[in-house]
């Protein structure tokens, strides 16, 4: 913990790190006040929204009060002056120079795109908790923002950014991740915003939200982005999924060693499991000493070793991400290089000729992982066939060589020799 030190050194010193947030929802509000009351050495400066009204709302229930700018000057001056903003033009935001990193807590992929790109296009860091962005365009915006100087970088708090943290310490003390999971208590792929409007009404959410979150496709592009990071890939379309209602631990004796090797780790979730809801990394070790101390401490005698985080608490540590970006020039989770696995949507009833598809977490589709190389290959020509096997077998050959770069990237990993 070294981040909350440098806080209040910024704090100590006057000069907290300053926020453009874009999004006035439910995760947007809590992220505004959780900085406005609980992150010394940072202060949220303005909130961008399509609706002001709805932006100065969020101020007001962390007791701010907030004016609306329409130029870059005003926000400047309301920056200078210690005064909260807000407004419905996003290049205010991207195009201020007094601004530290900006944070996506919109969720709509097209507009996180725009105001990613332009952020980065003006040298601005971004902390995204836009994983449907990520998980379509994530590889193609890291390699931009590299070449701007700046971080685009998925947060903590969220599965994602708890998981990769966890693969990160896993490793570190000499382990071999062979498996980032996520654990659910519900996974149904044929709910629909009619089904989840009751849960939505009672915590205050969006019923195309909460519907993404219980037919698999949130999780499904969480789980993309966690193996893009990690270089990892997935055991079957749609991931495994096991259904299992004892403790984390246990799922050291579910997987299979040898499946998860021949991947190079895979990225999985499982339903029920305790305690939850949370994330666990499965991992190995080779040193037969390391082992037997392992083994002392109760992690059992492998060869799969268990670890987890038996929470996730989404917007009380976006600030942590953003401190991480500003003062460290670390980022959660990123893109190692190109996509190993991206989401497919598929058909949640028969679909009809002519019919527009909905939104995500809606009514006519639900997303699963799959293999990038699959993906690729699988993807029909322009004249509206398919690729053949011939080009889908250059695809799995160049899906192999992406494996073998982006691990090289994330460190060795415990796998048999090619076939």
């Amino acid at each position: 913990m070294v981040i909350d030190r440098l806080l209040q050194e910024r704090q100590a010193a006057g000069l907290p790190i300053r926020v453009g947030l874009y999004g006035a929802g439910f995760m947007a509000k809590g992220i505004v006040n959780q900085i406005v009351h609980s992150v010394p050495g940072m202060v949220l400066s303005v909130i961008c929204n399509r609706n002001v009204d709805k932006a100065r709302t969020a101020f007001e229930q962390a007791g701010v009060i907030a004016a609306v700018v329409d130029t870059g000057h005003a926000l400047s001056e309301a920056i200078a002056s210690g005064t909260a903003a807000v407004t419905d033009d996003p290049a205010l935001l991207y195009e201020c120079d007094e601004l530290d990193c900006l944070v996506d807590a919109t969720g709509a992929v097209e507009y996180g795109a725009h105001i990613s790109l332009a952020a980065i296009a003006h040298g601005r860091d971004m902390v995204t908790m836009n994983a449907e962005l990520d998980g379509t365009v994530g590889p193609l915006l890291k390699k931009k923002a590299d070449a701007a100087g700046a971080i685009f970088t998925a947060c903590d708090g969220d599965q994602p950014g708890v998981q990769m943290n966890l693969f990160r310490f896993v490793r570190s003390i000499g382990l071999t991740p062979l498996m980032c999971g996520n654990i659910k208590g519900l996974q149904d792929p044929y709910r629909t915003p009619t089904t989840q409007a009751g849960f939505a009404a009672k915590w205050g959410q969006d019923p195309h939200m909460v519907t993404s979150f219980a037919d698999g496709t949130k999780i499904s592009f969480e789980q993309a982005i966690v193996a893009n990071g990690t270089g990892m890939s997935i055991l079957k379309r749609g991931m495994t999924g096991h259904d299992h209602r004892g403790h984390v631990d246990e799922l050291t004796k579910v997987y299979d060693i040898d499946a998860l090797k021949a991947v190079g780790g895979a990225v999985d979730y499982v339903v029920g499991a305790q305690p939850g809801p949370g994330v666990y990394v499965l991992a190995t070790h080779d040193d037969p000493k390391q082992r037997h101390y392992l083994n002392l401490y109760k992690l059992g005698e492998g060869p799969l070793y268990s670890f987890y985080t038996p929470y996730h608490l989404c917007h009380f540590e976006v600030p942590l991400s953003v401190a991480r970006v500003v003062l460290l020039r670390d980022a959660v989770l990123q893109p190692l290089c190109g996509p190993l696995v991206e989401v497919v949507a598929t058909a949640k009833r028969d679909l009809q000729a002519g019919e527009t598809i909905d939104a995500l977490g809606g009514y006519l589709t639900y997303g699963q992982c799959e293999r990038a190389d699959v993906t690729a290959g699988e993807a029909p020509a322009a004249d509206g066939r398919g690729r053949g096997l011939r080009a889908q077998a250059r695809h799995r050959q160049g899906h192999r060589a992406d494996l073998r770069r982006c691990r090289t990237a994330a460190g060795p990993v415990d796998r048999p020799p090619a076939r």
